[in-house]
Order: structure tokens, then sequence, then C-alpha cells
């Protein structure tokens, strides 16, 4: 399936490869490292900078990353544009990408005020250091504690977030919701299948996979939180389209 592109794809692909590109040279080139300030921290980690909450959809975190994003948003991306038209779309694209990082924040906000009661006995310098050295005699936890602690307040404190992946994701959605029964062809295995099947079946994969704790390293509530976006202000805009 190929469809011409639009002007904001375009210049969202072009944006996209630009930053990717640019951050990737500059470190090879100076050993400056931008991507630790354009990428997503949680706002309870020091190295937080509100830049970050727009910078973050332009980062990625790979090729692979970058080509799977791209890919998606060339194919679907221009269905999804001329049906909302140019100036709605840029702005679908960007709230879905707030919603995915508002779902991600509030997740590790959920995590760590889940562990409240440990927090309060130590602080992440001295729990750094309590897991180095072994000693937890005297501080109110005990071995398993200490690590399922450290391990929930690194991710808080020093797992960022890159990618367009929500804003892809909420364009997926709208694709399914506004054309439901278009077949798209698979790569693995190639066969054809609805739109409403296929990205009901990723979103449900990234549920999973985000309730379960697998397939860590990938931010499944945000995929979950730009679909979810995608399909309030797709129904707010035009009313359900599945219901038609």
């Amino acid at each position: 399936m190929m469809n011409n592109i639009t002007d904001v794809v375009k210049n969202l692909l072009i944006l996209n490869v630009i930053v990717f590109v640019g951050v990737s040279l500059t470190g090879e080139l100076s050993g400056i490292d931008l991507s630790q300030y354009f990428m997503l921290y949680s706002p309870l980690s020091e190295n937080f900078k509100p830049i970050q909450l727009v910078t973050h959809m332009f980062m990625h975190g790979g090729i692979s990353h970058l080509l799977f994003n791209m890919l998606g948003l060339f194919f679907l991306g221009p269905y999804v544009e001329k049906r909302m038209g140019s100036q709605r779309f840029l702005i679908f694209y960007l709230a879905c990408g707030l919603g995915a990082l508002l779902a991600h924040i509030g997740v590790d906000y959920i995590q760590y005020y889940s562990m409240s009661d440990l927090t309060s006995l130590i602080s992440m310098d001295q729990l750094k250091s309590l897991m180095a050295t072994g000693q937890y005699a005297g501080t109110g936890l005990g071995r398993n504690e200490a690590e399922l602690l450290y391990q929930g307040l690194y991710g808080v404190y020093n797992v960022p977030v890159v990618g367009a992946s929500g804003a892809i994701y909420g364009v997926f959605l709208a694709f399914a919701m506004f054309f439901p029964n278009m077949k798209l062809m698979l790569l693995f295995p190639p066969i054809p299948i609805k739109a409403k099947f296929l990205v009901a079946g990723i979103i449900a994969i990234d549920l999973f996979s985000g309730i379960s704790g697998q397939q860590t390293g990938i931010a499944h509530f945000a995929h979950i939180g730009g679909a979810i976006m995608g399909f309030i202000l797709v129904s707010i805009w035009y009313g359900n389209p599945f219901k038609k």
C-alpha cells in the first residue's frame, strides 16, 4: 500500500531523521552527548529539563527504532493527514506524543509512591551505597526489599524515554478508526490483515507486555497512552467511526 506523501508527514520525517543524524554525529565528532539533554527523564529525576517534554518525541534509541516509527508514519500518516487536514493532524500528532509521556510519567509516579513506605527509610544515594556494600543491618530493609526498591527507583531516576512511538501509535489508532476494514500487508508473516485487527493486536501486545513486565526497555504504557489520546481526539472531532 502506497500513498502520496503529505506536507506535515514529510516535515516530521525530515525532522526526525535530522535530529537522529545530528545527535549521532555530534557525539562521534565532538564527544558531546546531546541525547542526555533531549531524552525525557522523569520529573523526579535531577536530569529532567522542561524542554525534554518536546524534544524526546524527535529522539530515537537506534536506527531500528527510528526506521519502525518512520515507516509507520510514512505509510499510514498521509491517510490520516488527508482525512484531518494538515493543521489538525499536526496538533493531533503532538497531542498523542503528550498523551504518551503523561501515561509514562503517571506509571513512574505510581511505581514510586507504591514504594513510599520504603523510600521514607533511605535516600537514593544511601540505597546505591547499600547495594554496593551489601550491609543491610540497621537499615530496616532486607536484601529482597532493597533490590526491589533499587530497581524501581533506578528506573524512575535514570531510565529516560525517547522516540515518536507514542505519537505514531496515535496515528495507528486514528487510521484504524477511519479505515477499519482497509487491509494492510504484514512483513512477517506476509499476509494481509484488516487495520482494526492489526492495530488492536499491537495495542494488546503492548498492554500485556507492560503489565507482565516483559520486553523491558520499551515504554509500553507510553505507546498505550498515545493510542488512548488518539482515540479520544478522533472520537471528539469525528465521533466514533466504529459505530458507523
